[in-house]
C-alpha cells in the first residue's frame, strides 16, 4: 500500500508540473519587473521576523 501511495503521489506531482508549465512560462514573460526599492521592502519584514524568533528563543532559555 505504501508503494502505491508513493507511485500515485509521483504521478500526480508530474501531472501538476506538466499542467503548470505554460502558466510559469507566461508569468516569466509577462510578469512585473523588479523596481529599485523591492529588495529593501522584502528584507525589512524578513529581518523583523528573524529578530522576533531570536527574541522568542532567548525568552525560552
Amino acid at each position: 500500500m505504501e508503494l502505491f501511495l508513493k507511485i500515485t503521489a509521483t504521478i500526480l506531482f508530474g501531472m501538476m508540473l506538466f499542467y503548470l508549465w505554460p502558466v510559469y512560462k507566461h508569468w516569466q514573460e509577462n510578469g512585473p519587473k523588479a523596481q529599485k526599492g523591492d529588495w529593501a521592502a522584502a528584507i525589512l519584514p524578513l529581518g523583523a521576523v528573524v529578530v522576533f524568533v531570536v527574541l522568542l528563543v532567548l525568552a525560552v532559555r
